[in-house]
């Protein structure tokens, strides 16, 4: 049973290691949707994601011997960052397994966060297996980037702030790829709040969550694409019981919606997010009146973007 006190005790932990970032609204959206929208700027996180928080929540649990060791991941994108720095912020050594065609600006993040990069081939099973023998070569820690209970509940204290900032919500909007966001979402929503629901919001090209939630079993999209990097990724045996048991539901949207959502956020809150980021925010451009006169917390996951690759750019 994880209670109110531990997650508390979880956030008051990390607080040293994080930015708690600002709640905004806009008008703009507010009339588009009918409803009150309240942002949860993740994207002004520390290295630009809520990854921090679920890594530094992780390595903070460690024991000192364990700390010792360091510890090892497998990612090509925000996860790689969050441990790279949360590792240096605590002394520890970070191990980075990423794909070798991963992207150099990503490469060059870790790298510039005193993360320790082993490049691989650009398959699942080639970062798993570097990722168990780095484990098994100096002793680390394996952390997964979703499917890690101390790093769910990290990733969840974005809801946790949420919902102190602004009380009595109606809903809680995330986006889910892997799932430890919105697997954290829940668990703090149903310690905290008595009527707020908690919904996943993900790419219709990468439903795999919707239809996992819908059949009872764990779906894997491997052939879909979408503009949302960030969410081509599946669900884990860890956090999908804490969804099916959390989450109220998972809405799906298009790739131009994903798109229109990021150019609008940019263009009307002048602020920076990247396309998983924009995806749950592509729901309120819909004009389901099931949106309509609710007080809706959304989390803003990350701003970590490619500028020369906007989708909008032209």
């Amino acid at each position: 049973m994880i209670t109110r006190e531990y997650l508390r005790e979880s956030h008051s932990l990390i607080k040293p290691y994080i930015h708690d970032t600002p709640v905004l609204t806009s008008q703009y959206w507010d009339d588009r949707s009918g409803s009150q929208i309240f942002f949860k700027c993740d994207n002004f996180q520390k290295m630009g994601a809520f990854k921090m928080r679920g890594a530094a929540h992780a390595m903070l649990r460690l024991s000192d011997k364990e700390r010792s060791r360091g510890v090892v991941t497998h990612s090509s994108g925000n996860f790689a960052q969050a441990v790279s720095l949360a590792a240096r912020s605590l002394g520890l050594k970070a191990y980075i397994v990423m794909p070798e065609n991963a992207p150099e600006v990503k490469k060059n993040a870790v790298r510039g966060y005193g993360g320790e990069i082993i490049e691989v081939e650009s398959t699942a099973q080639a970062r798993e297996a570097k990722a168990d023998e780095l484990v098994q070569q100096y002793g680390a820690t394996f952390l997964h980037p979703s499917n890690d209970l101390n790093v769910i509940i990290g990733q969840g204290t974005a809801a946790l702030e949420l919902m102190d900032q602004i009380p009595d919500l109606d809903e809680i909007w995330a986006p889910v790829g892997g799932g430890g966001l919105l697997a954290g979402c829940g668990l703090m929503a149903d310690r905290f709040s008595d009527g707020t629901q908690v919904i996943g919001v993900e790419p219709y090209e990468m439903d795999d969550a919707y239809r996992s939630l819908e059949t009872g079993v764990i779906q894997i999209d491997q052939h879909g694409y979408t503009i949302a990097d960030g969410l081509r990724t599946f669900l884990g045996d860890i956090n999908f019981p804490i969804i099916q048991q959390h989450i109220d539901r998972i809405e799906r949207v298009k790739e131009g919606e994903i798109i229109e959502a990021m150019r609008l956020v940019w263009e009307r809150m002048k602020i920076i997010i990247e396309p998983s980021a924009a995806v749950p925010i592509a729901r309120l451009l819909s004009h389901d009146e099931a949106i309509a006169n609710k007080r809706i917390g959304i989390i803003i996951s990350g701003g970590n973007v490619d500028l020369q690759n906007l989708p909008f750019k032209s």
